[in-house]
């Protein structure tokens, strides 16, 4: 299949995968999947790209995915303000009024080289990065891409799964046979509305808008330096606003607005102007209502059918999770099913889907959630913009209570790197897994379910480059190999021996000997590698037993 024909020729398609969503967590699919040889059709109803994104945050582990494809470097490249620039939050009373409080470098966004990761978090509107995922896609041969296409039906048996689609500008149906079906279309999936999946949880939180806006000369005009975000605690408009993109491109949230509340253009600039204190020839460009609710799907799969990202999730953005969740969720899913598609990956593997992101997701939408409740509606308290000693009595109240309430929302790497995945039919606890507690600072761990601890060596790589495409075998100390290497042999499962001579990381693994899976979470660890199916039960191609059904969760 070709990739570069901008109309494919969709009768004559047999993908192994069809991939319905081509936002992160379906481009995210089909890289996965296209970068592992498997044919894969991908298709979206709407022409990507616009202004008005809705994640502008890119966490350090969804860098570190790109790294995996080589594209961590293109994304950098793609920073409208350079990849140096300051990832602080400023809470201010206005942008021409009081600093609050300031969080720098916010999300790890500085590319300052640390150990415990081998990318850093950068701030980039949402389209860009899709942007750079579509060019890589556009390169490999076995991906299809078609918009203005749409799914409308499925059906499927014990062998395969017949989708039916539809292009939009034609109303021409075609039905296409494959092996499964990933439904990565958002919140309003029709894929899951198709599976019968029902969306669980709390409906309207808030009603908020996001207005996108050109703002000539607004990053000069204020006294608070530069940053990604500007939280404006005032009686006014409580609200955020902050740079988006270059031509002096800037978003702006009003949150929390009462049920009936509609905004005109006009309004919108007045808003803008009221909540800024700062009256400049602003432009709006784009404005649309969204809506904060806490949900999960009942159920992630029918079959032959898996939902990812948005379609199976939605929590409010604080903490900006839910695009990187979705990257996420599109690489587990997509090595999965291209292991079970090359016949190394058995029935657990992809029961592991769901078992292993559930936990994850709900994790992340109670974090999401608590983050909700302090908007900046509810930081504000009365004479916060008096002159005056009364007036720096209650600013301090305020900053106290942003001290107290606002890191858990801005310093996440606990929950971007430190979960651990538990309850999986395919990790082997090794008796730490009741021991594991959710922790806002990150402390790398090599028990089983974890994020593999990352070391930059001592020729300056690092340790997750040298990472094969399918089970990596880290070896520390001199540990014997040969009973691995034969396993692997016997059962055609992929395995890459990686022999670490270094002490100070031969320390964050605790064992002679780690198994890696291909998202770089660790499969088992031990001294010695143990007869019988440890390869085999990572890869889903053996039962899993009682005790080895526990493990945690690797967040985005």
């Amino acid at each position: 299949m070709k990739t570069k024909n901008p109309s494919p020729d969709l009768s004559a398609q047999r993908p192994r995968v069809v991939i319905v969503g081509g936002g992160p967590t379906g481009l995210a699919t089909a890289l996965e999947l296209g970068m592992r040889s498997i044919d894969c059709l991908l298709i979206e109803r709407e022409s990507r790209g616009g202004h008005a994104p809705r994640a502008k945050t890119t966490h350090v582990r969804t860098r570190e995915l790109l790294r995996r494809w080589g594209l961590a470097d293109a994304l950098a490249q793609a920073s409208p303000f350079g990849i140096d620039y300051p990832t602080d939050v400023h809470f201010v009373t206005r942008l021409n009024g009081y600093p609050l409080a300031r969080f720098e470098n916010a999300m790890q966004g500085s590319p300052q080289r640390d150990e415990r990761y081998s990318e850093h978090g950068q701030w980039i509107p949402q389209y860009k990065l899709e942007s750079v995922l579509r060019e890589r896609l556009l390169a490999i041969d076995c991906v299809t891409m078609a918009h203005g296409c749409e799914f409308i039906s499925f059906e499927q048996n014990d062998m395969a799964v017949r989708v039916t689609v539809k292009a939009v500008d034609t109303g021409e149906e075609h039905v296409i046979e494959a092996d499964y079906l990933v439904g990565a279309d958002g919140a309003r999936s029709t894929v899951r509305e198709a599976i019968g999946a029902k969306m669980e949880g709390r409906y309207g939180l808030s009603r908020n808008y996001n207005i996108i806006f050109s703002a000539p000369g607004l990053a000069d005009a204020h006294r608070h330096g530069p940053g990604i975000m500007y939280w404006q605690v005032n009686p006014d408009v409580p609200s955020v606003i902050g740079p988006m993109d270059e031509g002096d491109l800037w978003f702006f949230m009003p949150l929390s607005l009462p049920p009936e509340k509609m905004f005109t253009d006009e309004e919108a600039l007045d808003l803008i102007k009221r909540s800024t204190g700062i009256d400049l020839p602003y432009r709006i460009l784009s404005s649309d209502l969204w809506v904060a609710s806490r949900l999960l799907a009942d159920k992630y799969r029918d079959g032959r059918v898996f939902l990812a990202g948005d379609a199976c999730h939605l929590h409010p953005p604080y903490g900006g999770f839910g695009m990187n969740m979705g990257v996420a969720d599109g690489v587990d899913l997509g090595w999965k099913l291209a292991a079970a598609l090359q016949g190394w990956g058995g029935p657990a593997l992809l029961d592991s889907y769901e078992a292993e992101r559930r936990l994850i997701h709900e994790i992340v939408l109670d974090e999401a959630e608590g983050n909700h409740g302090t908007q900046p509606g509810n930081l504000f308290r009365s004479g916060i913009e008096d002159d005056g000693p009364e007036g720096d009595a209650v600013r301090r109240e305020v900053s106290d209570l942003i001290a107290q309430t606002k890191p858990r929302e801005f310093y996440t790497l606990g929950v971007v790197l430190g979960l651990r995945y538990w309850r999986s039919p395919v990790i082997r606890d090794d008796g730490t897994g009741a021991d594991w507690r959710l922790s806002l600072d990150y402390t790398p761990s090599a028990a089983p379910g974890s994020l593999a601890p990352h070391a930059w060596l001592a020729d300056g790589s690092s340790l997750y480059d040298h990472f094969g495409a399918g089970f990596t075998l880290i070896a520390f100390g001199g540990a014997d190999t040969r009973e691995a290497e034969n396993d692997a042999a016997k059962s055609g499962i992929p395995l890459k021996i990686v022999t670490i001579d270094e002490p100070r990381v031969a320390a964050l693994y605790e064992r002679r000997l780690a198994l890696i899976r291909p998202d770089q979470h660790v499969a088992w660890r031990g001294d010695i590698w143990p007869a019988g199916d440890v390869l085999a039960h990572a890869a889903g191609l053996s039962p899993a037993s009682d005790d080895g059904a526990t493990a945690g969760a690797s967040a985005e």
